[in-house]
């Protein structure tokens, strides 16, 4: 545990019991969310902080819990002295709606069949978790967040609070995300389901009821979807060309380094995530396209906002490139925005949002600095 760990956390779950109309149109009588706090709320709560997780992640953002060796996912960036500091700021963490960390999702029990979801579970969009958060806020009695932040389809959910509430909210940073999915993005995405409802226990998305899990298509899933985290130069200069025995077998056994790592993070991936939540996160982001879905609305929502914005992207990430960035750093501009853009120079690729990386680190510190007023 380093020296400067939230140390030990316990995750808490409480029931929404205000009925959630979601986009599709189907409504959620009531829901539980997941969540891990750390720091504590000022007297007059002004120094909260959401932070939102990606496809594969959940609430566990930091610290430790009690008989596990890894820590949060972005441990690294949160905690006591770090860049999001938790001896001068209320952070919160949520697993969201559909996820399969302990807020209800797909593995959950369905209240009107008494059965698990499973696929009958439906389909959430950005807005819809953004709306589920803003409940868990009204819970915990915060009045606004000094700052929303996440990274990849995190910061998707960063940008989508600016839009959808902008009053709410005062300062916004999107790490390594897009406006919308390109072609290629969806395609990526649709392979990753076929691939699970290829699966022969898929079961049309019942395999829990069958006593079973599409695990051979999750594994292959996330194992496309790995690829894509990563640059050229990261896989070069880790794995290169290098075989795990010291000749070729010439048959199709895994022999070479990175076949063995991809594996290797396919089925570890299965032990600890839900196929129905894979397919069910994926389509979330293919959905994201808040400036055709909002329109008109969201050039006055923008007006009403008065949050300041940190955009960062970089450079060897080729799932949501700077140019990406730019996209939305441009977006804000337009509409008369107070924006700071950063590309850092790291070799990555688009999981350099979660690495450690001085520069990255330094830009982060000091956006939260000033914008806490040096606090």
């Amino acid at each position: 545990m380093d020296e400067n760990s939230i140390g030990y956390v316990k995750p808490t779950i409480t029931t929404i019991k205000n009925p959630l109309k979601l986009l599709s149109g189907r409504v959620l009588s009531q829901y539980d969310l997941r969540y891990e706090t750390y720091g504590s709320l000022n007297k007059d709560r002004s120094n909260a902080v959401l932070i939102c997780h990606a496809l594969s992640g959940n609430h566990h953002v930091a610290g430790y819990h009690k008989g596990e060796e890894k820590p949060g996912w972005w441990n690294n960036m949160i905690g006591p002295s770090k860049p999001i500091d938790t001896n001068k700021l209320f952070v919160v963490c949520l697993n969201n709606l559909g996820g399969c960390h302990g807020s209800t999702g797909p593995t959950s029990i369905n209240p009107e069949t008494n059965k698990t979801y499973g696929s009958d579970f439906p389909i959430i969009t950005v807005s819809d978790w953004v709306t589920s958060q803003k409940e868990l806020m009204s819970y915990l009695g915060i009045p606004f967040w000094k700052f929303v932040i996440g990274g990849s389809l995190g910061g998707m959910q960063a940008l989508q609070w600016s839009f959808q509430y902008p009053e709410l909210i005062n300062n916004c940073i999107a790490i390594a995300a897009a406006p919308k999915l390109t072609a290629q993005n969806i395609a990526f995405n649709e392979i990753a389901r076929q691939a699970i409802m290829k699966d022969p226990n898929w079961h049309n998305g019942n395999y829990l009821e069958k006593g079973v899990s599409p695990d051979q298509g999750l594994a292959l899933a996330r194992m496309l979807g790995h690829i894509t985290y990563l640059s050229d130069e990261s896989m070069r200069e880790k794995f290169g060309r290098d075989l795990k025995t010291s000749k070729l077998n010439f048959n199709y056994d895994v022999e070479f380094q990175i076949e063995s790592y991809l594996k290797y993070q396919g089925e570890k991936f299965v032990t600890g995530f839900d196929a129905n939540t894979y397919m069910l996160m994926t389509k979330s982001l293919d959905y994201f396209d808040p400036i055709k879905d909002m329109s008109q609305s969201l050039t006055k929502n923008l007006q009403k906002s008065k949050s300041k914005f940190l955009i960062i992207s970089f450079t060897s990430d080729w799932r949501f490139p700077p140019k990406r960035s730019k996209e939305i750093v441009k977006l804000l501009l337009d509409n008369e925005k107070n924006v700071s853009y950063s590309e850092i120079s790291a070799d990555g690729g688009h999981d350099a949002f979660l690495m450690g990386n001085h520069d990255y680190f330094d830009i982060m510190r000091s956006f939260i600095l000033e914008s806490n007023n040096g606090i």
